[in-house]
């Protein structure tokens, strides 16, 4: 059976060792009195919660699954959800980071992405709930009129409804421009809408009394594409002017999906027959405002990669140093024993490590960006918040592509560590592979993540956000350059940075003249980057280590080890990865549709 410790020494490490959190917030009026005990002692209890209560069900709801009554629409979570949530609740943990005017304890955001950091990795089919209830919440919160706002955000607050977005539908997943939903305008400034909407995760359960679901659609007037879209409030039960839920309204769960994994988590069908909704925002500006909701779901969808790959690392680590198999090659390292313990063998450590970097290198990249969306929401500074916006821009997609990337190639390593028993269900193993494939697809899978980032994000600035960030690296690799002991990261840093200037300039031009040049090479240049990103952080990791190397704590010494081989194993995959994005799109392009 599977276990789960939340990483609270790590934890700590990138709060108050690396990212100095406490001091961060300092400089902002809403955050000034959040100091590391506070921080420590949220944390602590979020994290008895999460391996006390939720992950014991983890298991047992993805063998039981959700289950729909074709009479009544009503979809049921499986056995323990309901108390689970209701329990949620009871400890305030909906509100740690909303704004109290509506209910909430104020707290950093960034306290808020440890938290479900550890949620994630103790289930993520039943924190996919509350966590898509936070976009919901966000989404309204920046483009709701005063009345959805006094209606809606107390309650998604308190926990007491859960929310949704609705945008996919049968025939357009990502190409949203071309969705069909209906919304009729009615004499009461209300509007009917009519359409199917699919993949709606938490779509309808019964862990809350209402679910609260922003819903893209098109008004009669609208004009195709992407600038016809409107966005709606949908509730599942009409609201009263008072507050109360008065009538189901005309949404209904139609079918449930049947999932590889995150079988815990309802991913509904949705009709709507004549639905009432209310206007979110300026009619046909839609999908700028529900990106406030799907920014905030591809930064949690990074979270949930980041949240399975720690969980799968722990429990290889144990069956690692547990199991018996063969000799090490260079001889017994456990004579009185009839075999070694596989974690002797290098390759099963290979494994292990590649996890654990990816764990630790995807922790400190989540918490750094929490924290920009604190200053860049926070600071009376406008440049600060202009420059934390930016770098939360450009970081977010390689958040959510290159995290769960990495979750992927962790969680298959980690059930590779077990041989044919992680391949058996009683392990747990298989189903961090098969919960973890999901992550790479949803909230726009990772290719469109990628051309975001290369599209986007860097030549539709001509680099002025990558810049930014590359600032950071190249103070750091001035202040280090004269460290004899800091060489063996800062080097392959600064080259890294190098390269990467030099294929974003070589990318930019191959695209002014043939713009498939940019999807032939995005994926590979959100990996690459996503590499550099992961160095920058592991080499300043490694500096605060090597400080600390003689405390006698082991913590630093395993730090150190990690970024080693963060450097020696994995960043290498760079090179191999600028050769593919150099070769161009020719190659993918070449061949006749009709020779496939």
């Amino acid at each position: 059976m599977p276990s789960y410790q939340p990483p609270m020494r790590d934890l700590h490490f990138v709060l108050h060792e690396l990212l100095d959190v406490s001091g961060e917030l300092r400089r902002l009026p809403s955050h000034a009195d959040v100091d590391a005990d506070t921080i420590n002692a949220v944390l602590e209890e979020g994290g008895k919660f999460c391996a006390e209560v939720i992950f014991p069900l983890n298991r047992s709801g993805d063998e039981e699954g959700c289950a729909l009554d074709p009479a009544t629409k009503a979809v049921r979570t499986p056995a323990g959800y309901r108390q689970a949530y209701a329990k949620y609740v009871e400890g305030g943990w909906p509100a740690l980071s909303c704004d109290p005017a509506y209910g909430g304890q104020g707290l950093p955001i960034v306290v808020n992405q440890c938290f479900f950091e550890m949620m994630n990795s103790a289930n993520q089919a039943w924190t996919m709930y509350p966590g898509l209830s936070h976009g919901a919440y966000e989404c309204l919160k920046a483009h709701g009129t005063e009345m959805q706002k006094q209606t809606y955000l107390p309650k998604l607050v308190s926990g007491q409804w859960t929310g949704t977005m609705c945008l996919t539908e049968p025939h357009c997943g990502t190409d949203l421009g071309m969705l069909r939903t209906k919304a009729e305008p009615q004499p009461d400034g209300s509007y009917k809408l009519t359409g199917q909407k699919i993949f709606i995760s938490a779509g309808d359960h019964d862990m809350a009394e209402n679910i609260v679901h922003l819903v893209l659609a098109r008004l009669p007037d609208a004009p195709q594409g992407s600038k016809g879209i409107s966005l709606f409030v949908v509730s599942k039960f009409n609201v009263g002017g008072d507050g109360s839920l008065g009538e189901r309204n005309a949404i209904f769960c139609s079918a449930l999906e049947h999932k590889m994994g995150i079988k815990g988590s309802a991913t509904c069908q949705l009709m709507l027959d004549g639905a009432i909704g209310t206007l979110v925002g300026q009619p046909h500006k839609g999908l700028a405002a529900m990106f406030v909701m799907m920014n905030a779901a591809r930064l949690g969808v990074g979270n949930q990669g980041l949240g399975l790959t720690e969980v799968a690392y722990q429990n290889a680590v144990a069956y690692a140093k547990d199991r018996i198999q063969m000799r090490s090659l260079s001889g017994p390292k456990h004579p009185d024993q009839p075999a070694d313990n596989i974690i002797v063998h290098p390759d099963v450590r290979k494994m292990l490590l590649t996890a654990r970097a990816y764990a630790e290198g995807g922790r400190a990249l989540a918490v750094y960006i929490a924290l920009l969306i604190d200053k860049e929401l926070g600071s009376s500074d406008e440049d600060e918040r202009k420059e934390c916006a930016d770098l939360v821009a450009l970081l977010t997609p390689i958040c959510k592509a290159f995290l769960t990337d990495n979750a992927w190639i962790a969680t298959s390593h980690c059930m590779q560590v077990y041989g044919g028993h992680g391949y058996i269900r009683e392990w747990g193993m298989e189903q961090y592979v098969r919960d973890s494939r999901i992550n790479m697809i949803y909230e726009g899978t990772n290719t469109i993540q990628s051309l975001d980032l290369l599209g986007r994000k860097v030549l539709g600035d001509n680099g002025a956000k990558l810049k930014k960030f590359g600032k950071l690296i190249a103070e750091f690799v001035e202040e280090e350059g004269t460290s004899e002991a800091m060489q063996e990261f800062v080097n392959p840093l600064a080259d890294l940075g190098d390269k990467v200037t030099k294929l974003t300039t070589e990318l930019g031009m191959k695209a002014f003249g043939n713009a498939d040049e940019v999807g032939g090479a995005a994926v590979d240049y959100l990996r690459i980057c996503g590499h550099l990103v992961f160095a920058y952080f592991f080499a300043r990791m490694a500096k605060l280590a090597l400080a600390k190397q003689g405390s006698g704590d082991p913590f630093y010494t395993a730090k150190l080890h990690t970024a080693r081989f963060y450097f020696a194993k994995l960043l290498p995959e760079t090179a191999g990865l600028i050769r593919s994005a150099r070769s161009g799109v020719a190659p993918l392009l070449a061949m006749d549709e009709a020779m496939f």
